[in-house]
């Protein structure tokens, strides 16, 4: 079965960081896609970043430009997201999903993992 594992989320306090990551397995992990979203209360889920086995990745969401970093490890078939200068507005709960190629649009992803929730405090 298709597993996908996020952890690392928690409270911070705005300015911090954090690194989220996502341990995948039951499937090969060089043949997909490892996305980044997250969702906050009310509103839609929205892409964040997106990384392929080979090391290209594709930042999906603006602000997350130059704070957030997508990277893996293959021979751990992990993901994850380096969190820097997190803010109020980055509160979500942050989930890793499996993709055929980036894509912003969540639809794209056929496996989610279970979410991680991230609080960043004023």
């Amino acid at each position: 079965d298709v597993q996908l594992q996020a952890s690392g989320g928690g409270l911070v306090q705005a300015g911090e960081s954090l690194r989220l990551s996502c341990v995948a397995s039951g499937f090969k992990f060089d043949d997909y896609v490892i996305g980044w979203f997250r969702q906050a209360p009310g509103k839609e889920r929205e892409g964040v970043q997106c990384i392929s086995s080979t090391g290209g990745s594709g930042n999906l969401l603006q602000s997350a430009k130059g704070r957030f970093t997508i990277s893996s490890d293959n021979e751990k078939n992990t993901v994850y997201l380096q969190m820097n200068n997190l803010k109020p507005e980055d509160s979500a709960v942050y989930y890793c999903a499996k993709g055929p190629f980036c894509a912003h649009y969540h639809g794209t992803y056929t496996d989610w993992g279970q979410g991680t929730l991230v609080t960043v405090s004023s």
